[in-house]
């Protein structure tokens, strides 16, 4: 007995040394990969100042920026779990801790379509290889428009992150967290569609917006990264919005509520889709509705 028990304790033993070696190996890859340092060279992008362009950059920013930046784009706690850490989002005007009162125009561009702050250290959470693929005129408007905003004081400090909110994003917890990482930074800019309800506009809008982080490379379902999020539903013809129609699809984004009376969680950011036009919304749907039945 006595012998039974010297060989489970060994092997107990050695499992928590494994795990141990695990956590620390994982740790100081997280560590590494937050303080590796970028050399990108930011591609010239013209932030126009007409009032047309900056009132089109404010519907813009609307719909893909407000989420995280809060509506008056002061910024705001984004993350806050004490095990984990705290992440907060950007105040993104001009005023004392704002990005607008340092950001050069190359710093807006390396920010939100490579991933890096002024430094050259990756940003968390910044879905910057999604914003990658706006084009070169609405990325324009939208900056234009920050620019523009009223100065609100406010600074937030940097993530900080635990000894476990390392570990769990080495670990793949996070999803693509570092979007750094993934994305071609010397690869030919996306080319960007005419507007229009068409389905080529709406699989702009929704490789722009980001759908596929929740909802699944294809769509077909997935989970939003966010620790505790619900599983997300299929936006395929398979799923419930092939029983939808195009109106109904309008409303749930502009209401929250679905045609069955589901009322959508947090996690799905309708609030600022619904801040899209008809005819964007239209081309969304256009484009949801094409792809193959998942």
């Amino acid at each position: 007995m006595r012998k039974a028990l010297k060989w489970i304790g060994m092997v107990l033993g050695g499992l928590i040394g494994l795990i141990l070696i695990a956590a620390i190996v994982l740790y100081i890859d997280a560590s590494v990969r937050l303080n590796k340092t970028y050399l990108i060279q930011a591609e010239t992008v013209s932030f126009p100042t007409d009032a047309a362009s900056i009132q089109r950059g404010r519907h813009l920013a609307d719909v893909f920026c407000a989420e995280c930046h809060s509506d008056d784009y002061r910024g705001k706690v984004f993350f806050n779990v004490p095990p984990i850490g705290i992440i907060n989002a950007l105040n993104l005007t001009s005023g004392e801790g704002g990005a607008g009162s340092e950001f050069t125009d190359a710093n807006w561009v390396l920010a939100v379509r490579h991933g890096i702050n002024p430094e050259g250290k990756p940003l968390l959470i910044m879905p910057s290889r999604e914003r990658y693929n706006l084009s070169d005129t609405d990325f324009g408007d939208i900056i234009a428009y920050l620019k523009s905003l009223p100065p609100v004081n406010k600074k937030w400090d940097d993530p900080q992150l635990t000894p476990l909110g390392k570990i769990m994003i080495a670990a793949g917890a996070f999803g693509d967290i570092l979007n750094v990482e993934t994305i071609d930074h010397t690869g030919p800019r996306p080319v960007a569609p005419p507007e229009g309800v068409t389905v080529v506009y709406g699989d702009y809008l929704v490789k722009s917006f980001g759908c596929t982080t929740c909802h699944g490379k294809d769509l077909g379902g997935g989970r939003d990264p966010e620790p505790g999020s619900p599983p997300v539903p299929n936006l395929t013809p398979g799923g419930d919005l092939g029983k939808w129609n195009d109106l109904d699809f309008i409303n749930t984004l502009r209401s929250g509520v679905t045609p069955s009376q589901h009322t959508l969680t947090h996690f799905m950011p309708w609030k600022y889709l619904g801040h899209m036009t008809d005819n964007e919304l239209e081309a969304v749907w256009l484009y949801l509705k094409s792809l193959p039945a998942k």
